[in-house]
């Protein structure tokens, strides 16, 4: 199986990863065509284009200024130990083993607006891209056109390696519409998660983001290799609900928690 899933836009480049074994970003020639494209933009462009605050715009029109290649763990971070946030919350990297690492890296793909399909080992820079960001390029008008069929052959590079050629979709909205499901070479698998409260049963997004991390995290830790084994998945009080799960998406649901 492989695991796709959002990147965040919190980053924590401040402390080194337990770690320094690493690996390089296949499509990093691509990232560099699109820091070429950022460094054309200002501070006041870049705020409008990305609805960001001056100081925000400041600081990542300073991360693109910056960026350089080669990467190495002195200049960055390998973007599983770089990347916070609600998702990556659910995610207990500090207490990976080195089998723990080594399983995420052949399994775990995030997904991109700067780098496009990274493992979890690829070293990455500080940099804020949204996927949906409407960034003109030398491919087309945003990012979905940029990486056009890229992100997907990546992905279709890894799923013929796997014991069950089956992708589950953990990432959002935004960032999966990078990849065309049609041209998948496995099952697609999406997941939902769903709180219930007051008789009504409903998405909350926040909830969500961290569940998503929580179930990576358990199909990491437990080598789950048939889709079949993620039913057992009960952390957090989320159990998997039949009646409202298909072939092409599952459920998985609990009350909500008291704030």
């Amino acid at each position: 199986m492989i695991i796709t899933l959002s990147p965040s836009k919190g980053q924590d480049f401040s402390e080194p990863a337990k770690t320094k074994k690493h690996t390089t970003p296949d499509a990093l020639e691509d990232s560099q065509l699109l820091i070429k494209e950022l460094r054309k933009i200002k501070t006041e462009e870049l705020q409008a284009l990305m609805d960001i605050s001056e100081n925000i715009a400041k600081l990542n029109v300073g991360r693109v200024k910056d960026f350089k290649t080669p990467f190495t763990i002195s200049n960055a971070k390998q973007a599983i130990f770089a990347f916070k946030g609600d998702v990556y919350s659910g995610i207990n990297i500090e207490n990976f083993s080195a089998d723990d690492l080594a399983y995420a890296q052949k399994h775990l793909r995030m997904l991109s607006g700067l780098y496009g399909c990274l493992r979890p080992l690829d070293l990455i820079q500080p940099y804020r891209l949204e996927m949906k960001t409407k960034l003109k390029n030398p491919r087309g008008d945003n990012l979905y056109q940029f990486w056009d069929e890229r992100i997907t052959d990546s992905l279709n590079k890894e799923l013929v390696k796997q014991q069950e050629p089956v992708l589950v979709n953990l990432a959002s909205n935004e960032y999966f519409k990078s990849v065309k499901p049609k041209l998948l070479k496995g099952r697609l698998l999406n997941i939902n998660f769903k709180e219930t409260k007051d008789g009504k049963t409903r998405i909350v997004a926040i909830y969500a983001k961290r569940a998503r991390g929580m179930m990576t995290d358990y199909i990491l830790r437990n080598r789950i290799e048939n889709p079949e084994d993620m039913k057992k998945f009960k952390e957090g009080g989320y159990k998997y609900s039949k009646a409202d799960s298909d072939d092409k998406q599952w459920t998985f649901i609990r009350p909500q928690p008291q704030k």
